[in-house]
């Protein structure tokens, strides 16, 4: 079947298949429909796939021959019928090999002239770099390889292994995971200029709010995406429309959130009021935070100052401390976690709840090494909790049913 690779902006869609294409076929077609006018031009007529190919072949100049060509095409959401014509592809001629890329695919399929050929393509998601791969472009591998083992063993780190892990991860909450602003770095060791990189990144957001949505409905999406530092940075994190503009409710901004879930620009983590399995049973639709959908970005757009960040002292800022919740719900959405938070019917909050191996687990997050929580005792006891994890600045450790685990290692936790 033809594969969508879904994602945000800048996370690297384009490049990784024309690397895949480059590792696994004699040659690719790549076509930019957002581009291309002229190719976008033409799925208005005939898209059976032996016309589209002879078509293309014709315009590239490039025989595309079965098992020795992928077909590329970008940007999909650009164009309602090559997105179509995967159906046609799957259906009747399975030999040809498609990969599509779309940024706003979401966004575009709420758009009533979009038809989604269900059950004819693979679908998968890319993401921002998580730690591990951060880590790899930064030539840390042996590194990663021991914070691995020693997850999976419950054992602390190596003192020198564990600081060297720590700093690394203070350059992440800078850099973040764009693969953009990661070769930046790599490029030019400055912090200035990643955050140039990363504010090129937001321009290019603002300007498919413009794009893909009306003009009233870009005002309330940017209005809303604006937001989410000062949300984060609230005693109550919980995503209140108020805080976008005053008298604000779900009525006006409600279709500019899921615009910005859709695009893939943050990530929706919604309120459960019990520890039961399964979590997605007992959430309230109603009450949900939201968070960037990379650290870097949030770090950024906040104007977190680059050496309070790398400071070596524990310092008493909130905000750190919602960087790193924003780092660890990227990270288990990466990881294939669905993003659910506790609150009881008091004022007890726990920061996540998971779902690994069949059991409800409760996950805290703080930003140093002070990780006293009367929320985390009070699911643990109440639901039974086999353990919970506790993610901070400590090192590896299990003790009284509580599995230590650093920042730098969140990318360890899997659901099964």
């Amino acid at each position: 079947m033809p594969l969508i690779l879904n994602g945000a902006r800048q996370v690297g869609k384009t490049y990784i298949l024309k690397e895949f294409a480059s590792l696994h076929f004699k040659r690719n077609v790549y076509i930019n429909l957002e581009t291309n006018s002229r190719i976008n031009a033409y799925f208005d007529g005939d898209i059976r796939p032996a016309e589209v190919v002879r078509f293309l072949e014709t315009v590239t100049d490039i025989r595309i021959i079965p098992g020795e060509t992928l077909i590329i095409f970008d940007e999909i959401q650009s164009c309602p019928r090559a997105l179509l014509s995967l159906k046609a592809f799957c259906e009747e001629a399975p030999e040809f090999y498609v990969a599509t890329a779309g940024s706003l695919l979401g966004v575009a399929l709420n758009r009533e002239k979009f038809s989604f050929p269900v059950g004819k393509v693979d679908e998968l998601t890319m993401f921002p770099m998580d730690f591990e791969e951060f880590s790899w472009a930064m030539d840390r591998n042996k590194l990663i390889q021991e914070i691995s083992r020693h997850f999976s063993k419950k054992e602390p780190l190596p003192k020198a292994y564990h600081e060297e892990a720590t700093e690394l991860f203070k350059k992440y909450l800078i850099i973040g995971g764009m693969p953009a602003a990661v070769m930046d770095f790599l490029g030019n060791g400055s912090f200035l200029t990643v955050k140039d990189v990363q504010g090129r990144i937001q321009n290019e957001y603002v300007s498919d709010m413009a794009k893909y949505a009306s003009p009233a409905t870009a005002v309330k999406i940017r209005a809303c995406y604006n937001s989410i530092p000062a949300q984060l940075a609230k005693e109550n994190v919980k995503f209140q429309y108020k805080t976008v503009l005053k008298g604000g409710t779900a009525t006006i901004f409600g279709e500019s959130i899921e615009w910005l879930v859709y695009a893939g620009i943050v990530l929706k983590c919604q309120k459960t009021g019990h520890g039961f399995m399964p979590v997605n049973a007992y959430v309230d639709l109603s009450d949900f935070k939201l968070y960037m959908n990379d650290a870097g970005m949030l770090t950024m757009k906040s104007g977190m100052a680059t050496q309070t960040i790398l400071s070596p002292l524990e310092e008493d800022n909130m905000f750190m401390g919602m960087i790193c919740e924003n780092y660890v719900a990227q990270t288990l959405v990466n990881n294939g976690f669905p993003l659910y938070y506790w609150k009881n019917e008091n004022t007890a909050e726990l920061d996540f709840v998971v779902q690994i191996s069949g059991e409800v687990i409760p996950v805290e997050v703080k930003k140093g090494k002070r990780t006293r929580s009367a929320s985390f005792n009070l699911f643990m006891n109440r639901y039974q909790s086999p353990y919970g994890i506790r993610i901070s600045g400590k090192n590896f450790g299990f003790e009284n049913k509580i599995f230590s685990v650093p920042l730098y290692a969140v990318w360890c936790l899997h659901p099964e």
